[in-house]
């Protein structure tokens, strides 16, 4: 301990800090001498800077110090002295004193002690001291046979270790010789990181048992009862296959459950995966079963996946029609035709209830002025006649994408893995479309709108098309493009329409080159879309992040709609009602069953003050991280 005299500490100016300490206690060496020396010595030079020793003082005599510089010396003494356990036998110990405390006076200490020693958790802290004790760390392998063939490539004795974790091989009979062969290793697996192991090894025996004569499924129950060492005599392949491939990153466009597969080749060695996770392929040696995992979890241990041709192949035979059903280990991306009918049975409620509200002509006409002007800024695309076309009109399928099974390359990448690679925009790119989806009522509208007028000046919507005349008061390319209908159906035919409908007799419909015009000009064009029109705005130039408006479910939605009113496309408010509600619910699972592969984020909007915040920062993210974007937009330039 390092004492003081009388003056020390934050004393006056005119004080001075004792120079002699008392003599130091004999069990105080190495460092923490040094220390004393060292402030010693700061005192001595006090009188040249008093303020900035004895800062520097108080600084080496704080506690903490003091005890980090015991901890050191602590630490050096026993590395230097490499000190024995006292008992290497601890385990042993305790079941003899666990035997005295039961033959002995039964007391409540004795009891509580008794029952301590019984726990498992105090046996495994025994087991572990045992074992640092003896330096037992290694598994004690068996001793190699004494017949072992002279050519040692002719027979290899493998012994791995096996505890609760899978061997990470997979086996097979040979079409042609009938041996029970290596069929596949898996990357990460215990066998891989053994590298004794190879697909192809011809497997002989395991754990003394021939393998002649059994069946791959009777070899496999043998594994699987085996614990601690298993024993492998294999006679290795004389080519063994090299993996130099490249690493693939896919995203899933389907759900897949490996445990429901009847024909993947081992379920326990299968991954699971949901829509829209991104994949990173490490094999794909294999023409129907590729290793792959998640790209989240580097560095664990692969797993199966069916190939892509496996997959489609798969989907064609069960679903050869455009009707497609999904597989019990396979959940579609696709809806089947009953509900297609469904969401047109919705619409048509819909537009009879509107029909029902006005009847005249003349407000028909009215109720096309546009709903996005306020007193500060105009924006641009918040017509009601746009979002009236949408549910008048029939939403098939968007020209260039028909409705088919996963697989077939149509054009919105309908397969069952779309290849992805890591995109980092840079200041120089032009910003990336932002895109919101949802159910009617959600609130996508209403967040489009807050976002544009939070910051004008960065955020802007694209400006619509339509075929009906201009109004006095309108300019062209303000509130619509106004263009002639054989224009506008150039545009269909060209796919440059990413969402399109009629209404009056009229055509409306949001471009890609409006959009593209908004970016080119620096800004983020916000888009809401109908789902149908995701696979159409995803492309290179527009680089869309789409965002799923999602309702809360059950009490919260009731909860949080309470309140809140419809705006209908003839601005009627209209309280929400319970089938308004379990509407917006069933919609949003639809969308997600169908398009939820193609969402970057979701955001559940029962708050729309905190919703906002969240899609602010989704935006932010989106302009300036980097994201998994499909490949092919990277490669055209």
């Amino acid at each position: 301990m390092i004492h003081q005299g009388q003056g020390s500490g934050t004393g006056s100016p005119g004080t001075h800090d004792t120079l002699e300490p008392p003599a130091e206690p004999s069990q105080e060496n190495g460092s923490a001498q040094v220390l004393r020396r060292l402030v010693r010595e700061l005192r001595l030079m006090s009188g040249r800077d008093a303020e900035g020793t004895r800062a520097l003082c108080h600084l080496l005599e704080a506690p903490w110090m003091r005890a980090l510089v015991q901890v050191h010396d602590r630490l050096r003494k026993y590395s230097q002295t490499r000190p024995a356990p006292a008992e290497p036998q601890a385990q042993a110990l305790s079941g003899e004193v666990a035997e005295l405390l039961r033959t002995g006076k039964q007391t409540d200490d004795t009891r509580e002690l008794s029952s301590l020693l019984r726990t498992p958790h105090v046996g495994a802290l025994l087991t572990a001291h045992d074992s640092v004790a003896l330096e037992d760390f290694e598994p004690v392998l068996p001793p190699l046979p004494d017949n072992l063939p002279e050519d040692e490539d002719a027979m290899r004795i493998v012994c791995l270790v096996k505890n609760k974790q899978p061997l990470g091989a997979t086996i097979k009979r040979h079409e042609v010789t009938g041996d029970v062969v290596i069929a596949r290793v898996i990357l990460g697996g215990l066998a891989d990181r053994s590298g004794l192991l190879h697909a192809g090894d011809k497997l002989v025996e395991v754990n003394g048992v021939s393998v002649a004569g059994l069946d791959p499924e009777q070899i496999i129950h043998i594994l699987a009862l085996s614990r601690g060492i298993v024993t492998f005599k294999v006679v290795p392949v004389s080519d063994r296959p090299v993996n130099d491939q490249t690493a693939l990153y896919v995203r899933a466009m389907t759900d897949y459950r490996p445990q429901q597969d009847p024909a993947i080749p081992c379920a326990d060695a299968g991954l699971p995966f949901r829509r829209g996770d991104v994949l990173q392929i490490v094999d794909q040696n294999d023409v129907l079963w590729w290793q792959a995992r998640k790209a989240s979890d580097r560095g664990t241990r692969a797993g199966l996946i069916p190939s892509s041709y496996l997959l489609t192949r798969k989907q064609q035979d069960f679903c050869p029609s455009r009707s497609f059903q999904p597989l019990p280990y396979l959940k579609s991306t696709l809806l089947s035709t009953v509900e297609e009918e469904d969401d047109m049975k919705i619409d048509e409620k819909w537009v009879e209830a509107d029909e029902e509200l006005f009847e005249s002509e003349e407000l028909r006409e009215e109720d096309e002025e546009f709903a996005g002007v306020d007193r500060r800024t105009f924006i641009a695309g918040f017509r009601r006649s746009t979002r009236l076309c949408r549910r008048r009109s029939a939403r098939g399928p968007q020209p260039g994408c028909p409705t088919c099974c996963p697989g077939r390359g149509c054009r919105g990448g309908g397969g069952p893995y779309e290849e992805v690679a890591r995109y980092q925009r840079s200041p120089a790119d032009r910003p990336r479309a932002i895109v919101l989806v949802g159910p009617s009522g959600v609130g996508v509208n209403e967040l489009r709108r807050r976002l544009i007028g939070f910051n004008p000046d960065r955020f802007q919507s694209a400006v619509p098309h339509t075929t009906r005349a201009r109004k006095s008061y309108e300019e062209d390319g303000r509130e619509y493009h106004f263009v002639s209908r054989e224009t506008f159906e150039g545009m269909v035919n060209s796919h440059r329409m990413l969402e399109f409908g009629t209404y009056g007799g009229n055509f409306y419909g949001t471009s890609a080159d409006a959009v593209r015009s908004v970016l080119e000009g620096g800004r983020i064009c916000v888009l809401d879309l109908e789902p149908q029109g995701i696979q159409g705005a995803r492309t290179h130039d527009l680089k869309p992040y789409v965002i799923f408006i999602k309702p809360p479910g059950g009490s919260r939605l009731r909860r949080s709609r309470r309140e809140a009113t419809i705006i209908t496309d003839y601005f009627v408010n209209v309280k929400f009602k319970d089938e308004d509600l379990q509407e917006m619910e069933d919609a949003a699972r639809r969308t997600e069953a169908r398009f939820g592969q193609f969402f970057d984020e979701v955001i559940v909007n029962d708050d729309l003050p905190r919703a906002f915040g969240q899609l602010l920062s989704a935006v932010q993210r989106a302009q300036g991280e980097p994201q998994w974007v499909p490949a092919a937009w990277l490669s055209v330039r």
